[in-house]
């Protein structure tokens, strides 16, 4: 199998492997969308320069494909209202018959005390630029409410479907990170099984001086850690993170311990 594919297939393993961020009937009044996530092979070309959103999206496409409970009637809809866009449903698809309308999502959140009053405000984007209370509330004030629309009633009718006759579920998977000062929090509301790491600062960093790193693609933050990748030392890892830290970036890497096991940690800038 060639390189390309053999990355693709592990960034596919990563995705099905990844957990739902609630299993509870509902979350914010948004219910999760129900599937088998069994892994299949992985044998077609994807952009690698997308998005990792939308390299999520084509993965979630080819895992619909292979159920035969699904029909994917229309993927990437934008809805505009004379050439302006006013939004986009990224799926309509026919489960066991039964229109549905589905978002999807995949983030990577960290858990930050000083931020908000509960667990759901608790979590942000690793650049504090994004948190997971406001993608609930886009999700249910504009990303949703979009298929009511006049512009998504006249679409729909074009391909023979009525918005009042749709089901509209969210298919949200997340990557959650603890502090490394306190890895041991218990999760209420989400899916506890979605923690796969902890968060460093740059003064915690000093606790690895013995380990090794590797940094991943973006692209690569689907992927369980494994061994066979390169390895670099803490002295040259300090140095590639000068750059990251002065553009306020902070990236996601492995870290192997002496004892032979990896984690998945971010390096924080703030």
């Amino acid at each position: 199998m060639k390189q390309i594919y053999k990355d693709i297939q592990k960034r596919f393993e990563g995705f099905i492997k990844t957990p739902f961020l609630w299993n509870t009937i509902s979350i914010f009044g948004l219910y999760q969308f129900e599937i088998n996530q069994k892994l299949i092979t992985y044998d077609k070309k994807i952009d690698t320069k997308l998005r990792l959103g939308k390299f999520v999206e084509r993965l979630v496409s080819h895992q619909f494909k292979d159920d035969k409970s699904i029909e994917i009637i229309s993927e990437n809809i934008q809805i505009q209202n004379n050439k302006i866009t006013l939004g986009e449903l990224d799926c309509l698809i026919l489960k066991d018959k039964e229109p549905v309308h589905l978002e999807i999502i995949y983030k990577f959140y960290l858990y930050d005390a000083t931020i908000g009053i509960d667990e759901l405000s608790h979590f942000i984007g690793p650049n504090r630029k994004d948190s997971l209370i406001n993608k609930l509330i886009k999700l249910k004030q504009k990303q949703l409410p979009l298929l009511y629309s006049k512009e998504c009633v006249k679409y729909l009718e074009s391909i023979s479907l009525n918005n009042n006759k749709i089901e509209q579920k969210i298919y949200f998977k997340a990557q959650l990170f603890l502090p490394f000062s306190n890895k041991k929090i218990k999760l209420k509301e989400l899916n506890s099984d979605c923690v796969v790491g902890y968060y460093i600062n740059q003064i915690e960093l000093n606790n690895f001086k013995d380990s090794k790193f590797h940094i991943p693609l973006k692209l690569d933050w689907l992927v369980v850690p494994h061994t066979d990748v390169k390895w670099i030392n803490y002295n040259e890892f300090k140095l590639k993170m000068v750059s990251y830290m002065q553009r306020q970036f902070s990236p996601l890497c492995w870290i192997k311990n002496k004892n032979g096991l990896i984690d998945k940690v971010f390096l924080i800038w703030w």
